[in-house]
């Protein structure tokens, strides 16, 4: 799969850093999957994987309290979770989800992002069918040998696992996600580098200099966006 992940993931927190966007945008999250169940992680999965995710960005404790307490407080506000797809410079491939209060204005936002960075909006599944939702992991201080093993242990067959400089990326079934994540943390690992469900581009696709420099405008606007949450692409960027 060959995806950088802790590399992805830093350039994105980095980007982030001088911004209130990024908590913005879990508090959004986290709210929204509390309210559509229990506000408590534990009898709550799609809470318990936000929870997850805001922990690897160091999203602060006070953040996710209000996020729930607002949950709990019975808040009437209610977001819809909308996806788009569409096309960048040479044919690149974007997949944007969104939780917005207002369709009408997340749609023309997102088609403008596009629109005015040589981009355009596509139909339905014109691009989700190149990618795979894949659950993504993490973590430090072990080999990929040592990895596979805990995994047959716990019976979990991994789409894939590569090892990198500073630690070891699993990929598994997204389905699989709470399975992996107990068995990393039944052999004492509860510390993760990554640990986020995500869309994975099937093939990357690189970019000539010119292009590459438009496509990241695109994405740069497009996760400006109040009501964008996450941006998937195939582009190649690690050059």
């Amino acid at each position: 799969m060959g995806r950088k992940w802790n590399n992805i993931k830093e350039k994105k927190a980095s980007k982030d850093a001088n911004t209130s966007r990024i908590y913005a945008k879990f508090g959004r999250e986290i709210y929204v999957a509390a309210k559509q169940g229990e506000p408590d992680p534990e009898s709550n999965q799609a809470l318990k994987v936000v929870l997850e995710r805001a922990k690897t960005y160091s999203i602060p404790r006070a953040i996710i309290d209000r996020a729930v307490d607002k949950a709990k407080g019975g808040s009437e506000e209610s977001f819809d979770e909308l996806r788009y797809e569409g096309f960048g410079p040479n044919g690149s491939m974007v997949i944007v989800d969104t939780l917005t209060n207002n369709v009408n204005r997340t749609a023309s936002d997102v088609r403008a992002a596009f629109g005015k960075n040589g981009g355009n909006m596509g139909v339905s599944g014109s691009v989700a069918y190149m990618f795979d939702h894949t659950a993504v992991f993490g973590i430090e201080g072990k080999t990929a040998d040592e990895v596979l093993e805990l995994m047959m242990e716990a019976d979990i067959d991994l789409r894939d696992i590569m090892e990198e400089e500073d630690g070891v990326i699993v990929y598994a079934e997204p389905d699989q996600f709470h399975l992996v994540q107990e068995a990393f943390k039944n052999a004492g690992i509860t510390e993760f580098t990554v640990a986020e469900l995500t869309m994975l581009a099937q093939n990357e696709l690189p970019l000539p200099e010119d292009a590459q420099e438009q496509f990241e405008k695109m994405i740069d606007a497009l996760e400006d966006l109040e009501d964008v949450q996450q941006v998937y692409h195939n582009v190649d960027l690690e050059e």
